[in-house]
């Protein structure tokens, strides 16, 4: 290569490292703007939410989020927007949030909290058993991944305390029906539901109210031995309890009515006998 070439070579690289530099720093100086804005909207946020000004924060922190999503502060904002909503009780918008934070930051850090106020979101909205039944399925569900998920973090133990508080819920509804459609004598319907309690909420306080109630339909509809299983199951676990003194009532109920029967049967018998022989006399 001749010296006059590569004189050339030399300036043309020296250009594009100089160019290169340039786009680096243009690059560089960009994005710790970009990053001093976020931290600004953030900070604002933060503000607006100590001053209970949630709409507002949610709005800012939205705005950090949106200003440089590559930046760590994007999940934060993303976040503390569905905390920002939750704090006044918008729990429909927090839920949005949450939903979209879990699918946009499935490896975040914080991503067992985020389960965890999704869950009490779907938690808090419970106000009646008899009509929430969507809120308390989402609450159950959601408790159950954090608790799968995550096992070991601060959130997994609370979670386990609400699900048994829902399945409480859920068992009080499954009992309302029950005895709803037992005053009807609608023994099927009725079996169903208290089964549903002793199957499906074994470790609820409904559990032995639901056994004594399938003992009385089975002795209602003369499917004695049936009864006996579950006044069985009911003197094993619970024999303590009012509702197995009330089951066992019902055996006494049965023994002295049959005991009855069987004596004026008899009685009736031997009438019968004494007029027949008293035609031969």
């Amino acid at each position: 290569m001749k010296i006059k070439d590569l004189i050339v070579v030399v300036f043309l690289t020296s250009i594009l490292l100089s160019c290169s530099k340039k786009e680096i720093k243009q690059t560089e100086i960009v994005e710790k703007s970009l990053e001093s804005q976020v931290l600004a909207a953030y900070e604002e946020g933060m503000r607006a939410l100590n001053e209970n000004d949630v709409i507002y924060a949610a709005k800012k922190f939205n705005e950090a989020e949106i200003l440089f999503p590559q930046s760590t502060w994007a999940p934060k904002s993303a976040l503390m927007a569905s905390y920002s909503y939750y704090k006044q009780d918008y729990y429909g918008d927090a839920i949005a949030e949450l939903k979209r934070f879990l699918k946009v930051y499935p490896k975040h850090k914080n991503i067992s909290y985020a389960y965890y106020l999704l869950a009490t979101c779907y938690y808090e909205q419970i106000v009646d058993e008899k009509k929430d039944l969507e809120s308390i399925q989402n609450a159950k569900k959601t408790f159950e991944i954090l608790i799968d998920k995550f096992p070991n973090t601060e959130y997994s133990l609370d979670a386990e305390f609400k699900i048994d508080l829902i399945n409480d819920i859920l068992a009080s509804k499954e009992m309302y029906l029950g005895r709803y459609y037992l005053e009807r004598k609608k023994w099927i319907a009725a079996i169903n539901r208290f089964r549903n309690v002793v199957d499906e909420f074994d470790q609820t306080i409904y559990t032995q109210e639901a056994l004594h109630r399938l003992v009385e339909i089975h002795y209602i509809i003369g499917l004695e031995q049936e009864g006996k299983k579950y006044a069985n199951l009911l003197g094993y676990n619970y024999q303590s309890s009012i509702w197995y003194e009330k089951s066992y009532s019902i055996f006494n109920k049965m023994y002295e009515e049959n005991k009855k029967k069987n004596l004026k049967n008899t009685k009736k018998s031997n009438i019968i006998m004494r007029k027949f022989k008293s035609l031969f006399d």
